[in-house]
């Protein structure tokens, strides 16, 4: 790959991500994108940067030619809390910016897309003690919806037209350097943030409630890892369960409890009790770790310190 476009690169990973590639390929070999959110200084000063709907395919389409763009990463997604206020917000950003990515990239024969899938996937009649790769597959969300059916449009893709296209399942994506968009596993970020600003939290989900989360830097690994691997080894292309520590609300409360030993919490239930009780509470990455050598490396008490860490300096500076 010479030139690669991140859409959606101001959203939680996708502004992370960015930089990040943009230190593997170079500053001016990866185009930042998003429709209207103004992006971080880091994103925007560091290199080129374009303003545009993924729905919108001509514009898209005009940004690979300017650019000769041979790779696509579509971070531009509505996420499940904010996707089942606006279900068919979720659908068109979801599925028909997807089409638009997929058919763009045909068109131009580029090298690769990425396009990110979720635990959202899950639902009801998957295991929910350890989500095998293969198996029943009926979210109760529009995200989970739109992201199943993006899972089979893209192995349509790799069959139909030979396009290289990958994706992995994301768990839960804590970081403490944007907050995330309206997902239900956000719980697992504001409270790291409410710790430090306020040494108390009020949780939207039970203190027993148990997803499968990841720390961003093992996020971001994770994702150019798949990235970089030799398409003729994977037999999976755009559904990768990627695993990296599960833990309840009650577990991470009193992991901050041994750096913040007043942190006090409350749980009070909504909406998206319900979806996250539909997710997995952990995931089988067996395909990942044997197809291009997946292996996390952060646990609950490491990703605590370095959470901790970070948002105090950040509370310090008057940034958050």
């Amino acid at each position: 790959m010479k030139k690669i476009l991140v859409v959606g690169a101001v959203g939680q990973i996708g502004s992370e991500l960015t930089l990040e590639l943009r230190k593997i390929w170079g500053n001016e070999n990866v185009v930042a994108s998003t429709r209207k959110t103004p992006p971080s200084d880091a994103v925007k000063e560091s290199g080129p940067f374009e303003f545009f709907d993924v729905v919108d395919r001509s514009r898209l389409e005009e940004v690979c030619k300017k650019y000769e763009i041979d790779a696509i990463v579509n971070m531009a997604a509505i996420l499940s809390a904010v996707g089942e206020s606006n279900p068919m917000l979720a659908w068109d950003v979801n599925m028909n910016g997807l089409i638009n990515v997929l058919e763009v990239a045909r068109e131009m024969n580029m090298k690769q897309v990425l396009i990110p899938s979720s635990i959202a996937v899950f639902g009801p009649g998957t295991p929910l003690d350890c989500a095998p790769q293969e198996t029943v597959l009926k979210p109760t969300t529009m995200y989970g919806v739109t992201k199943v059916a993006g899972e089979l449009l893209a192995d349509y893709y790799v069959q139909k037209y030979g396009l290289d296209v990958r994706g992995l399942r994301y768990p839960g994506i804590i970081s403490y350097e944007t907050l995330p968009g309206g997902g239900t596993t956000d719980y697992a970020v504001g409270i790291y943030f409410d710790a430090i600003k306020h040494g108390k939290y009020t949780c939207f989900v039970k203190e027993d409630t148990r997803l499968p989360m990841m720390y961003m830097p093992d996020c971001l690994k994770a994702t150019i890892d798949l990235m970089q691997a030799d398409f003729s080894t994977l037999k999976h292309h755009s559904d990768f369960n990627v695993g990296a520590m599960s833990f309840s609300v009650a577990e991470m409360a009193d992991s901050i409890r041994k750096y913040i030993p007043n942190f006090e919490i409350e749980y009070v239930p909504d909406f998206r009790q319900k979806i996250a009780d539909s997710w997995p509470d952990s995931v089988d990455d067996n395909a990942a770790r044997e197809e291009w050598g997946w292996k996390p490396a952060f646990d609950l008490d490491a990703m605590t310190q370095d959470m901790l860490k970070n948002i105090k300096i950040k509370h310090e500076k008057g940034l958050i």
